[in-house]
């Protein structure tokens, strides 16, 4: 038996097969949430593309104000938002809104809170106000292109989209962007005792929460499922699987199967496949893990697989907390990769243990915490690999070095499950 590989080598090794996939599309600028950019999206204009006002108020010449501190200006025009104001007037203000343009001839902005309204101007001329302030030139101004000037990137190449990277695009002008592909993911689900919800539990069976949680994980990742379901266990029945899903996938994702028990079907039938590239990481949970590809075939009935062509194929141990942190550790940069994200690791902070732990394995262990009320992390109460409410009620992953005591005080490295399913 192989010996078992440490988690960085594994890491290292998984990417260093994920090339990005080739072919992009366009699409609504409305609907690109969580896709990746092709290409970067460089501004046309400036955003905001005028000076304009920070908030309801009234535009005025600073200078003015500054040489009659105690005057009373008349207003000579008003300026919604999206309305075009007239030159501003020496000695007069404008009654201005939040987001409009600022007249020519206006350096500043002062909030309506602070000026005095209705005063009487001399006999015929109406009323005017009066200012509690004296302005700098520039106060509550947005100015033109503060945000964005035209000719500047917005968006890199390979950035993964977010609601506010979509408004940015959308602040530009841009009505569609070119994104990456979604990956193809074919999954299937091994072992008899599996059955789906809805249908009556026989002795020794089990609900399939695998299924639910890969798909849901896959399709969080931006990714185009391909649900094979439950597949028996047998060799013959696991290749038959990995024929059909390597036609129409770039990554097979299984879940069981992949130990060293007699009715582990799936890591030979993947060798009688293709091939295995990686099996058996030193992690807890999730030793299990493999990578390795199914080979495409070309006419029906040919012997051979197509030269060159394949399907990246990663197995994931069966019990559920296993799948699920080894998914989040490994496929989730991987698909990441596939998509051109090129910096995938997620980002770990250093939190404070309130708890002891003095019996570590061997191996790198990844223990769920949840967090305490005086800021230090606590363990979930049952570490054990098929506790899913582990997942749910925990907040993320202590990353614990192999054979590292940890005890009350210490410096943990922790990783959100906020920031592993983003």
């Amino acid at each position: 038996m192989s010996a078992l590989l440490p988690f960085d080598d594994a890491f290292a090794r998984l990417l260093s097969h994920a090339d990005t996939l080739p072919g992009t599309e366009t699409i609504d600028t409305m609907n690109a949430d969580g896709r990746v950019l092709a290409r970067a999206l460089v501004s046309s204009l400036d955003v905001p593309p005028w000076d304009n006002a920070q908030m309801d108020g009234y535009a005025v010449r600073a200078a003015d104000l500054a040489a009659s501190p105690d005057g009373v200006f008349p207003v000579s025009q008003r300026i919604p938002a999206g309305h075009q104001g007239q030159p501003l007037q020496p000695g007069t203000v404008a009654r201005i809104f939040t987001g409009a343009a600022l007249p020519p001839g206006a350096d500043a902005v002062v909030m309506q809170e602070e000026v005095e309204a209705g005063l009487q101007l001399p006999v015929g001329e109406g009323t005017g106000v009066r200012f509690r302030v004296q302005p700098a030139s520039g106060a509550w101004v947005r100015r033109r292109a503060e945000d964005i000037a035209a000719g500047s990137t917005v968006l890199a190449e390979c950035t993964r989209l977010t609601p506010a990277a979509v408004g940015l695009a959308a602040s530009i002008g841009a009505a569609t962007l070119e994104v990456r592909r979604r990956p193809r993911v074919a999954c299937f689900f091994t072992g008899d005792e599996l059955v789906m919800p809805g249908q009556p539990l026989p002795a020794g069976g089990i609900y399939n929460s695998n299924r639910f949680v890969l798909n849901a994980l896959l399709r969080r990742l931006g990714c185009e499922v391909l649900d094979l379901g439950i597949v028996p266990d047998s060799r013959e029945a696991t290749r038959q699987a990995l024929r059909e899903a390597a036609e129409g996938a770039d990554l097979i994702i299984s879940a069981g199967g992949v130990s060293v028990g007699e009715e582990d079907h799936v890591r030979p039938a993947v060798e009688a496949e293709g091939q295995i590239d990686l099996w058996r990481v030193a992690i807890k949970p999730g030793r299990p893990l493999a990578y390795g590809r199914v080979g495409r075939y070309g006419p029906e009935g040919a012997r051979a697989a197509v030269p060159g062509s394949f399907a990246h194929f990663i197995g994931l141990p069966g019990n559920p907390v296993s799948a699920y942190v080894t998914f989040l550790l490994f496929v989730r940069p991987f698909v990441l990769r596939l998509q051109g994200i090129q910096v995938v690791e997620p980002q770990a902070v250093t939190l404070i243990s309130g708890f002891d732990w003095t019996n570590p394995d061997r191996r790198r262990e990844f223990l769920r915490a949840v967090h305490l009320p005086d800021g230090r992390l606590g363990l979930f109460r049952q570490q054990g690999s098929a506790v899913l409410t582990s997942a749910v009620v925990g907040h993320g992953l202590i990353d614990n070095p192999p054979g590292q005591t940890i005890r009350q005080g210490d410096a943990v490295r922790f990783l959100s499950f906020a920031e592993l399913l983003n």
